[in-house]
């Protein structure tokens, strides 16, 4: 029999990961415990034994950070408890200073601009001034003085250039569009618009250094989205890369120019494909050397170093310094070494026909002994507006080792697979969507994968949602699932959406509907798992962070409530400390030891006992115990 992985192993803090080098190539960045908690460390590259904290948060951990070009400054965002009210600090790598340089109470702030040019300072955007849109504002590195640059009247965001001018505009217009608004002088002009079924897959990405050209996300006229170059001054298009199954996914720009020379597309597995011969012989290196679906994390800045991470199934977050000169990897390690060796399962990609012909790209990962139909979870990414993909997943292989298969499945509405994929979801939130994820579990039992009487759903965010569905509209055909963070009423979550989310309401109308229409509000009342509650069979395990912004702790708060005036039993876990998910890894491993146990019990998988450090240091609360 196949050993037992610890759940620390998979879901406790990684040794580390996040690798990024500075701009001038002298020091490495990178994301590892300190006392415990998650913390930003660094050291020389040529003396990582040297490596310290650079921040030493000992509550819920930092992982987001960033270099600043002026060779001194390191800055990172952090929120309080999950509430996503991010601020945006500064460390001097030299002295260890540490500053707040947005010491604003209620606001959510964010990076939107580091520039090679105007290296002493970092645009950020901020929504002090009305919290449903962020004005940007030029701050000093060295002091923290902060100046406004351009004030936001009801856009989604800003296109800005190296020297810091403000060029485009982006706003979402009721009908679903986005149009592109050109700055001149004062004012500002309509320059391009992208219609509603173009608007979730296409948009303006960056400007090359220059300032004279535009590169654009386009599926106008086609349904992928393609990568173009306009040309500011006579307007001239050109198509620079397409793809007949795949939208143009990450672009990797001239680190001088900001022209694109590579791009990757993702079907089932990503692929690299070259528009410079200057770095046709880098991608063909680092293809032949068994890192998977591999991509660059971070560039010196005179492109000499790249940071590479690999990304295969059964290869846990390994990065690399790669040396384009030399053509050397140098490796940074695995961000859970205490895998290797470890029974981990590969996983298969697959494209599954719905049952009216939409090819949903999907991976299986069964257990190594796996002998004919057993327990399956089918897993169900958020969003919708992501993708699962290709490479390592803690809980694929969790779920393998414990004897499930695990299946995700891009449904419709999932990124990446064109315009007419991304929209085919539209209205249909727990109807044809919930149809995709019927039909992967038809195709896994006629596989000879699953056993029809013990399949499991399981999601976060619209995953949750999808699993409350799934269990009201399906109730015979899922032995128990369990929601994290999902929406349960989808007119609460629509009206109560974070203020700076303010821009994409009409998108989200278009997607669920609008409740202050009566054909809206019927629509979204059918959709809305809470009023089916007494539908439901099933075991339901349900998870909620307090704080969450987005999916607000009401929407679990009334699907229990529905379920307890049912009489139907359902297990309430709530952590008072965690939003829109689960961070601090004694909750996460709270977590995983609770769901292990609901799974063994309802699908007959096997089961690690409960040990001392996942049910100590937890803010978990049971409030309801099924």
């Amino acid at each position: 029999m196949v050993d037992l992985i610890p759940r620390e192993h998979l879901f406790g803090n990684p040794t580390r990961y996040g690798h990024q080098i500075s701009p001038d190539g002298r020091r490495l960045g990178w994301v590892a415990p300190y006392e415990g908690v998650l913390n930003i460390w660094s050291a020389p590259i040529d003396d990582l034994d040297a490596a310290a904290p650079v921040t030493t948060d000992r509550r819920r951990g930092i992982d987001a950070y960033a270099f600043a070009y002026d060779g001194r400054h390191l800055l990172y965002v952090q929120d309080a408890d999950g509430d996503e009210n991010h601020h945006l600090y500064a460390v001097d790598l030299t002295t260890g200073e540490r500053r707040d340089l947005t010491p604003i109470p209620g606001i959510a702030a964010a990076i939107v601009g580091l520039s090679r040019i105007v290296r002493d300072r970092v645009l950020v955007a901020i929504n002090d001034r009305d919290p449903r849109f962020h004005d940007i504002h030029s701050v000093d590195l060295a002091t923290g003085a902060r100046s406004l640059v351009v004030e936001n009247p009801g856009f989604a965001g800003f296109l800005i250039d190296e020297r810091y001018a403000v060029r485009f505009a982006f706003r979402n217009l009721p009908d679903g569009s986005s149009q592109l608004i050109a700055r001149d002088g004062a004012n500002w002009k309509p320059w391009l618009t992208f219609p509603p079924e173009d608007a979730r897959v296409s948009g303006a990405e960056n400007l090359d250094a220059a300032a004279t050209a535009l590169f654009c996300r386009d599926s106008r006229g086609r349904n992928t989205a393609a990568l173009t170059r306009i040309d500011l001054a006579t307007g001239e298009t050109r198509v620079l890369a397409a793809h007949e199954e795949a939208d143009i996914g990450a672009v990797l720009q001239d680190v001088e120019t900001h022209e694109p020379v590579a791009y990757s597309v993702t079907h089932a597995r990503k692929s690299w494909h070259v528009l410079d011969p200057r770095f046709a012989d880098d991608f063909a290196f680092l293809e032949t050397q068994g890192l998977g679906d591999w991509y660059p994390a971070s560039r010196t800045e005179d492109d000499a170093l790249w940071i590479v991470v690999a990304r295969a199934d059964t290869r846990v977050g390994e990065a690399a310094i790669y040396d384009r000169r030399a053509k050397s990897l140098r490796s940074l390690g695995s961000a859970r070494p205490e895998l290797e060796g470890a029974p981990l399962a590969p996983m298969c990609p697959s494209i599954i026909r719905s049952r009216d012909g939409l090819d949903l790209v999907s991976y299986l990962t069964r257990p190594l002994d796996a002998q004919g139909p057993g327990p399956l979870v089918l897993l169900v990414h958020g969003g919708p507006w992501a993708r699962d993909s290709f490479g390592f997943d803690g809980i694929h292989q969790w779920l393998a080792n414990r004897g499930y298969a695990a299946l995700s499945v891009n449904f419709r509405s999932s990124t990446g697979f064109g315009k007419a994929f991304l929209n085919a979801g539209d209205r249909e939130w727990g109807r044809r969507m919930d149809d995709d994820l019927s039909d992967a579990v038809a195709w896994a039992v006629a596989q000879g994968v699953a056993d029809p009487a013990r399949v499991a759903i399981m999601g976060g965010s619209y995953g949750g949602y999808a699993t409350l569905m799934a269990l009201t509209r399906n109730p015979e055909a899922y032995a128990c699932g369990i929601d994290l963070v999902g929406p349960a009423n989808l007119e609460t979550l629509v009206r109560t959406i974070p203020p700076y989310w303010e821009a994409m309401r009409a998108q989200l109308h278009r997607a669920i509907g609008d409740p202050d229409t009566e054909e809206g509000m019927a629509l979204i009342r059918e959709r809305s798992p809470v009023y089916f509650a007494d539908r439901i069979k099933a075991p339901l395990l349900i998870v909620q962070g307090a704080n969450d912004p987005r999916v607000k702790k009401d929407e679990s708060d009334q699907m229990v409530a529905a379920m307890e005036r049912g009489g139907i039993p359902v297990t309430y876990l709530l952590f008072p400390d965690e939003g829109h998910g689960l961070v601090r890894p004694a909750n996460r491993l709270a977590f995983f030891a609770r769901a292990e146990t609901f799974l063994a019990r309802h699908l007959g998988g096997r089961c690690e006992p409960i040990r001392g450090a996942e049910s100590s240091g937890t803010s978990m609360q049971v409030v309801r115990e099924g």
